[in-house]
């Protein structure tokens, strides 16, 4: 078979393990051939693409980033954009599409594989956010940079007895923030799931600095809502699948935290760092069993489903569960946070 991939919205640490696992794979045990369209949906509709052989894959593995490079194209909203997308598949003679991205890519996956496109997914998020499974690559390295992180930031917050908030990502739950935040020992951590009690948050703080520890440490996720306000946006631009951008709560939260409680307040925004670099063993070894799964749903013709991880198992569903909803934090997760609270 001749068969094509593409990384789809933003980049994530162990996409080029998928890709890796998929091509090698695809071609020494199925005599399959691959290309690669580069920049995501863009990269069909521009018919913009590149072989990928065994010399080529050769490492990549080991590498973060996508080697594909990526946009946020949304074909359905593109003039013409399907029937494009079906022209340049038929030109170049592809038999199959393997697509990885998350909900926002795989939607499109989805209404492709609906109108006669042989496509497959694989889930990418560094959210960690994606329905019917269990983990996605790229989640792990993401919580060990931010953890790294909030370790570093202990020891200045200590030394200036300041109060530092460390924005985390996570637009609609807060798996990064409730990971790091527990593992970096933070004094405080908000996920979206929760409305954020600041008379609650404030007192943790003071407890800190009534019981001899003079700073304190605040995760938050990017997509927690602030008491009247909401959502803090980055600006008021919505990409191609209506999402505004979010960024800023971590000093919107600093500013009322000082105002509330007259502590020297600070924020860190660790941003892009969070999904930039390498990845770790675990995402290099989730993302290649994730791409074998891939080549062999292809070889197995189960057109509009997606890999997933289940308990310790690679298995597949349809891409529609998949994209139904958000995996989010319940209950058990946060009793964690508030079993570990300081009691005030």
């Amino acid at each position: 078979m001749r068969v094509a991939l593409l990384t789809g919205g933003g980049d994530c640490p162990g996409l080029n393990a998928v890709i890796y696992a998929a091509v090698k794979k695809g071609i020494q045990t199925y005599g399959d051939e691959f290309i690669g369209f580069l920049n995501g949906w863009r990269g069909v509709l521009d018919n913009n693409w590149i072989p990928l052989t065994l010399e080529k894959i050769d490492g990549i593995q080991l590498k973060g980033g996508t080697i594909l490079h990526s946009s946020r194209t949304n074909v359905k909203k593109i003039p013409g954009g399907i029937e494009k997308v079906q022209e340049v598949l038929k030109q170049n003679k592809i038999d199959a599409l393997i697509a990885l991205g998350g909900d926002d890519t795989q939607s499109v996956t989805l209404f492709l594989s609906e109108h006669g496109v042989p496509s497959v997914g694989v889930p990418k998020t560094i959210d960690n956010d994606i329905n019917g499974t269990d983990a996605t690559f790229g989640y792990d390295t993401a919580v060990s940079i931010a953890t790294e992180a909030i370790d570093r930031i202990h020891t200045t917050a200590d030394s200036h007895n300041r109060v530092v908030v460390v924005e985390v990502m996570g637009r609609d739950a807060g798996w990064i923030a409730y990971a790091a935040g527990i593992a970096g020992g933070a004094h405080v951590v908000l996920v979206p799931e929760q409305e954020i009690d600041i008379d609650h948050v404030c007192a943790l703080l003071k407890y800190n600095y009534d019981h001899g520890k003079h700073y304190g440490v605040v995760v938050v996720a990017e997509g927690c809502h602030l008491p009247e306000v909401g959502q803090v946006l980055g600006s008021q631009e919505v990409d191609s699948f209506g999402h505004v951008r979010l960024s800023g709560i971590g000093e919107a939260l600093a500013d009322l935290i000082e105002k509330k409680t007259g502590f020297e307040t600070r924020s860190v925004n660790l941003g892009h760092t969070q999904r930039g670099g390498v990845p770790t063993a675990y995402d290099r070894l989730l993302g290649q069993r994730y791409g074998l799964h891939a080549i062999d749903m292809v070889h197995q013709g189960k057109w509009g489903r997606i890999a997933v991880l289940r308990g310790t198992e690679i298995t597949d569903i349809t891409i529609k569960e998949a994209i139904s909803t958000n995996r989010r934090l319940s209950e058990s997760f946060f009793s964690v946070i508030r079993d570990l609270e300081a009691k005030v």
